[in-house]
């Protein structure tokens, strides 16, 4: 998803609008997230960039993204550019910890 969103268009409250933004970005989300995973890939991951317009925009983590959106409708942007793409992505394993108690055992006081 490539777009510019107006965050202060004439005849329109900017809190609503605010709000239908991040509801078509979560919804996009959500469908990407619906898509059959391919053989070997474990989740989809998003690269995610976003500013005041395509050429300002920076790459961010797609957690970081809402609150990004909401500093720059609080700054007073008119627009917001949001490029979400999907992308898989592969889960790392955890390193255990020799001292850490098991499932099976009691913490240690």
């Amino acid at each position: 998803m490539r777009k510019t969103y107006p965050l202060r268009p004439e005849g329109k409250h900017p809190d609503r609008v605010l709000d239908a933004v991040k509801h078509d970005i979560r919804k996009y989300q959500k469908r990407e997230r619906r898509v059959p995973l391919p053989a070997g890939i474990d989740f989809w991951d998003f690269d995610c960039r976003f500013g005041p317009s395509k050429e300002a925009a920076e790459t961010l983590h797609p957690g970081a993204l809402m609150a990004a959106l909401d500093a720059l409708a609080q700054a007073g942007g008119d627009t917001a550019y949001v490029e979400l793409l999907a992308k898989p992505g592969h889960r790392n394993a955890r390193a255990t910890d020799a001292s850490a108690p098991g499932p099976d055992e009691e913490p240690q006081a």
